[in-house]
């Protein structure tokens, strides 16, 4: 057991915008209601919600009366993603946030088509580790079905590393849940904000938004376990 060292417990995240290069993660509001509706109503065939502890809503109704509860949630708190053309391409949130233990998780990534897949989305995850990190918190999670394999290249991508499977952690939609385990502590954080910002620069991509420099190359290193499924 290692002593901390003029350590506290940090603050809870404050619900506040974070402005990054790309996007502005905004505190969800009713305001963000219709831009974050037609962005989901891109995923026709409802893939984006295969993992996710929520079902594609009925009608813009329907997201609202799920939104209203979530705007004036804490823990998880949830952040619409505001992309660089100006358009909301979805939402994620901070949750499980733990003070005292100095640890924090990312979750309820809940991206649209016209975001997935692209350097806002990067930057979405990245700023709400850097907000962490900065803060004081030690530990940075990121938690998923251990069956959504886009999910685990995502964290590892991330620069989280494996720590195991959680088998039988839940019960998701009527059938078994076992839930696979990432994290970032703050010993790899100055590397993984330099790999970060070195990807995010302009001049990492071309004319036509082709990255030059991998972020799975660069985070690669950093890496304390590598997830067994994806070798």
């Amino acid at each position: 057991m290692s002593e901390l060292i003029n350590w506290s417990p940090p603050q809870l995240p404050p619900r506040m915008p974070i402005t990054g290069r790309y996007v502005t993660l905004e505190p969800l509001s009713r305001a963000h209601l219709p831009g974050l509706f037609a962005a989901y109503a891109e995923d026709a065939e409802g893939a984006m919600w295969r993992y996710l502890p929520l079902a594609p809503f009925a009608d813009q109704e329907a997201y609202g009366v799920w939104l209203d509860a979530a705007r004036l949630s804490f823990d998880p708190l949830h952040f619409a993603v505001r992309m660089e053309d100006g358009r909301l391409g979805g939402s994620l949130s901070l949750m499980r946030i733990s003070p005292s233990a100095g640890s924090i998780e990312t979750g309820y990534l809940t991206f649209a088509p016209r975001l997935q897949r692209t350097r806002e989305a990067t930057e979405a995850v990245y700023r709400l580790m850097e907000w962490s990190f900065n803060a004081g918190y030690r530990r940075f999670e990121w938690k998923c079905d251990a069956a959504n394999l886009p999910s685990r290249r995502a964290a590892q991508r991330f620069g989280f590393s494996y720590e195991g499977v959680f088998r039988q952690a839940a019960v998701l939609k009527g059938r078994n849940r076992d839930t696979a385990w990432f994290a970032a502590i703050d010993a790899e954080w100055p590397d993984l904000k330099a790999a970060y910002e070195t990807w995010l620069d302009p001049g990492n991509f071309d004319g036509a938004g082709v990255q030059r420099q991998s972020l799975a190359g660069m985070t690669a290193a950093i890496l304390a376990s590598r997830d067994p499924v994806l070798r």
